[in-house]
C-alpha cells in the first residue's frame, strides 16, 4: 500500500508541475507560431484546428525528466526512490521524443511543408532507437523475456528477444502516432495504459517501475488539461511516438508486453484499419473498405462527433485495460 501511495503521490506532482509549467510554454509555442498543419484530404471539421500549437510532447517530456533525475540525485544523499533502470525508458523517450520533435519542425518549416521528415528516414532512426532499447534490456537489465497469462514461469526467446523487442518499441511508437488525431484521445489512452503496466509492475514488485509509469501517468493528465476539446495544444509527433516507444519499453521490462495487444487495443485497431485500407485499396483498384483511414476519421464521417469517439474509445480502453490486468495476474 505504502508504494502505492507514493507512486500517486508522484502522478500528482508531475501533474502539477505540468500544468504550472504548461501556460508559458502554450505562450512561447503561440509566439514562435508553431501551428498545426491539416491534411487536405482529412475531415472538413479538422479545419478549425489550423494554427493550433503543436509539438506539445515537450509538455509531457520536461516534467518527466525532471522528476527523474531529481529522484535518482536522491541517492547522493542516500535516498533510493527511483532506481537506474528507469532511465532507460527515460532515453528511449527522450530519443523518440527528439525524432519526434524534428519531425514536427520540419513539417512547418522545411520544404515539404506540412509533410515532415521523409517515412524512410524516420523509419530508419525508430530502428536505430529500438535496436539500442532492446540491447540495453537484454544485456544490462536482464528483463524477464516473456510472461503468458496463465503460465506461471517465464518463456525465454534467447537471441530472438532482440528483433522481437525493437519491433515492439517502433511498432506502438507508430501505433500511437497514428491514433493521435483527435482532441484528448492520444493522452487518455497511453494514460490509462501506463497506470495499467503501473499497477503491473506493483504487482510484480517492480517499484521504480511503477512510480516511473505514474510520474508519465501524471504529466500526460497535465497535458490533456490543454488538449481537451476543443485543444489549446497539439501533442504532435513529439508526444506521440515517444509515448508509444515508452510504453513499449515499459511493457518489455515487465514481460507483459503481449498484453499490449490488450491494453492498446483502440492503437492496434486503427493501426489495422490503416493497413487494411490500403491493401483493400489496391486489391480493388480504387475502392475503399473505411470511409477514411485511420479508424477514428472514419467513425467522424459517419456522424459522431469528435467527443462521442473520444469517450467512447476511451471506455473500450479502459475495459481491455481492466482485463489486461485479470490476464497478468492470472
Amino acid at each position: 500500500m505504502r508504494e502505492a501511495s507514493l507512486a500517486l503521490t508522484l502522478a500528482g506532482f508531475s501533474f502539477m508541475l505540468t500544468v504550472i509549467w504548461g501556460t508559458p510554454l502554450l505562450r512561447i509555442l503561440r509566439r514562435l507560431k508553431i501551428g498545426k498543419s491539416i491534411r487536405v484530404e482529412g475531415p472538413e471539421r479538422h479545419f478549425t484546428k489550423l494554427g493550433t500549437p503543436t509539438m506539445g510532447g515537450v509538455m509531457i517530456i520536461a516534467p518527466v525528466i525532471l522528476v527523474t533525475l531529481l529522484l535518482n540525485a536522491g541517492a547522493l544523499v542516500g535516498l533510493t526512490v527511483l532506481g537506474r533502470s528507469v532511465l532507460l525508458p527515460l532515453g528511449v523517450m527522450v530519443g523518440f521524443g527528439v525524432l519526434g520533435a524534428i519531425d514536427d519542425w520540419s513539417g512547418l518549416t522545411g520544404r515539404g511543408r506540412g509533410s515532415g521528415l521523409r517515412a524512410r528516414t524516420k523509419f530508419l532512426v525508430q530502428m536505430i532507437i529500438g535496436l539500442l532499447a532492446a540491447i540495453g534490456l537484454y544485456y544490462f537489465l536482464e528483463v524477464p523475456h516473456l510472461y503468458l497469462p496463465g503460465i506461471r514461469f517465464e518463456i525465454g526467446l534467447g537471441l530472438f528477444y532482440v528483433p522481437i523487442a525493437t519491433l515492439v518499441i517502433v511498432g506502438f511508437s507508430n501505433a500511437v502516432n497514428l491514433t493521435d488525431g483527435l482532441d484528448g484521445l492520444a493522452g487518455l489512452i497511453t494514460a490509462t495504459a501506463f497506470a495499467t503496466f503501473g499497477a503491473i509492475a506493483l504487482i510484480q514488485g517492480q517499484i521504480f517501475l511503477a512510480r516511473f509509469s505514474f510520474t508519465l501517468v501524471g504529466a500526460i493528465f497535465g497535458f490533456l488539461w490543454f488538449n481537451v476539446h476543443p485543444a489549446e495544444l497539439i501533442m504532435g509527433d513529439t508526444g506521440s511516438l515517444s509515448l508509444g516507444a515508452t510504453l513499449g519499453v515499459v511493457a518489455l521490462m515487465t514481460g507483459q508486453w503481449m498484453l499490449l495487444i490488450v491494453i492498446l487495443i483502440i492503437p492496434v485497431s486503427v493501426t489495422l484499419s490503416v493497413i487494411l485500407q490500403v491493401a483493400y485499396f489496391k486489391l480493388t483498384k480504387g475502392r475503399r473498405l473505411f470511409k477514411m483511414a485511420p479508424l477514428h476519421h472514419h467513425f467522424e464521417l459517419s456522424g459522431w462527433s469528435e467527443t462521442q469517439i473520444v469517450q467512447r474509445f476511451w471506455l473500450i480502453s479502459l475495459l481491455f485495460a481492466m482485463i489486461g490486468v485479470a490476464l497478468a495476474v492470472v
